[in-house]
């Protein structure tokens, strides 16, 4: 295969008596095949996480059950030496990820409803407050069911942002608007409301002493020092919420939107065909995914407030947080900028870029869509796996490389699936605008 993968450390394996090397050898790098152990660690990870609130809402898929042992008992300790197999794993873990997204999307529509279009505040509201974070919406429910009548208004946060869309959640009343950014601004923000704070799924940051004492968790967030509330009776997380001072009355400096499902979009279908054989809309662009605090990462958002009036941008994950404060505007009705939700919503994008292709008479592949990636954590990396098995080539990705990724794997990406890593935002744009 394309990049020359090759079996790691032969001499280091013999001087152990066949075993293998113990990722510290005398060479002082990681192997190879070691790395591709880890990424497909990473990737199932990713897949667990949504495997689990799918669980959670009752959706649950035999073959999601058996990848993931199988996959796990591939990278156990001197089973799997060989690197182009645990290649073949990786794109089996994208699909099965498509699988597992499909399955948390249908949970979710089945208890909330498909997400409409919807305007959310960014300020605060008088009144007690609590403020969620993560991905669980399941515990989203109960919490707005069990704070109705109570006084008690309840603010999303990072990659909770997108429960707003749901009808079966913005039906509450007392689910008043989101608070701060991506995942990683928790440790200010939470210092500066006094809020009771429930941490519903990964992202949850080691607290600061200002605010441990009115922090929760639920699910499988552990925190030093936080209470960990089992099962979803959040009776200690309200009494907190009540014991706190009111949050003043603040307007925010920007509403956001998101819940474009597929529906939504799909029901402009007609426009934007109307308006690419018009060359009113020239090009669509992805650009989200798991954001990180480097200053790299500044790079999407100079890329999106370059991009020329005849571009659309979908987003999702908490890097929307990078560009959804944007005024774009819009295209005779079509958003230039379209939340698609969370990072399982990336199945979304998919349903959505497939939809157009049939639109157009094309395969997906072939849609002026250009995909730029950010990526840290387990789950982007599931959700590139996904895309690479579905065809998907010249996808853009930064802002750094994951550890496991050595000058071998990066040269297959590159040279087998047109992986680019994103450089200079102009000179990028150009290449991808042609």
């Amino acid at each position: 295969m394309p990049g020359n993968l090759e079996m790691f450390c032969y001499q280091c394996a013999q001087a152990a008596g066949g075993m293998a090397c113990t990722r510290t050898g005398t060479c002082g790098k990681l192997p190879t095949v070691a790395r591709l152990q880890d990424n497909l660690k990473y990737a199932l990870m990713g897949i667990s996480a949504y495997a689990y609130h799918a669980r959670e809402l009752g959706k649950t898929d035999p073959e999601i059950d058996e990848f993931i042992t199988r996959a796990l008992y591939t990278v156990l300790t001197n089973v799997n030496f060989d690197a182009e197999s645990l290649v073949d794993l990786a794109i089996e873990a994208g699909r099965i990820n498509l699988r597992v997204m499909e399955l948390l999307k249908e949970a979710h529509i089945q208890a909330y409803g498909e997400p409409v279009p919807t305007q959310v505040p960014t300020g605060t509201v008088k009144g007690k407050a609590i403020i969620v974070t993560g991905h669980g919406l399941r515990a989203l429910e109960e919490l707005l069911k069990q704070t109705e009548g109570t006084g008690i208004n309840v603010y999303t946060h990072s990659e909770m942002l997108p429960a707003h869309g749901y009808p079966g959640l913005k039906k509450y009343p007392h689910l008043v608007g989101n608070l701060g950014k991506a995942w990683y601004d928790q440790r200010v923000l939470f210092a500066k409301y006094p809020a009771a704070i429930l941490a519903t799924s990964n992202c949850a940051l080691i607290p600061r002493d200002e605010y441990r004492d009115r922090m929760f968790t639920t699910g499988t967030v552990r925190l030093p020092g936080v209470r960990h509330i089992g099962g979803y009776d959040f009776s200690p997380v309200i009494e907190k919420a009540l014991s706190l001072p009111e949050l003043p009355e603040e307007p925010g400096k920007v509403t956001l939107t998101t819940g474009f499902s597929k529906s939504a979009v799909l029901e402009l279908a007609p426009k934007i065909k109307e308006l690419v054989e018009a060359g009113r809309i020239k090009r669509f662009l992805l650009v989200g995914g798991c954001d990180s605090p480097t200053k790299r990462n500044q790079y999407y958002r100079e890329l999106v407030e370059s991009l020329p009036e005849e571009t659309v941008v979908l987003t999702l994950a908490c890097g929307k947080f990078r560009i959804n404060d944007l005024d774009l505007g819009d295209i005779e009705g079509v958003p230039r900028l379209i939340d698609l939700g969370q990072c399982n919503d990336a199945i979304v994008a998919v349903e959505i870029a497939q939809a157009l292709a049939e639109l157009f008479g094309v395969e997906p592949t072939e849609l002026p869509l250009t995909l730029v990636l950010m990526w840290m954590e387990q789950k982007a990396v599931a959700i590139l796996w996904s895309l690479l098995a579905l065809g998907f080539r010249g996808i853009y990705l930064g802002p750094i490389l994951p550890p496991w990724a050595n000058e071998e794997i990066v040269r297959v990406l590159t040279e087998k699936y047109d992986v680019r890593l994103i450089g200079d935002p102009q000179a990028d744009l150009q290449a991808i605008l042609g």
